[in-house]
């Protein structure tokens, strides 16, 4: 995956996970009915997803993120 593709996701998954996490936030509102939405579950999956671009860019830029192997 390119660099430029990688930060553009970045800049996706960022927007979309603020706007779940206010719209998890916000009360529950009875006249409208249940929440039909799991904005806490689509916030969670975002900052995994997030997570994982944020290692993928540090690969570009040169630091390991991975765990390092032992050899006795």
């Amino acid at each position: 995956m390119s660099l430029t593709l990688t930060l553009i996701l970045m800049i996706a998954g960022l927007a979309l996970f603020a706007f779940s996490a206010w719209r998890s936030g916000r009360p529950w509102n009875p006249v409208h009915g249940p929440r039909m939405v799991p904005w806490t579950l689509i916030c969670i999956a975002l900052a995994i997803f997030l997570l994982l671009l944020l290692a993928h860019l540090l690969s570009f830029i040169g630091i390991e993120t991975g765990q390092r192997v032992r050899t006795f």
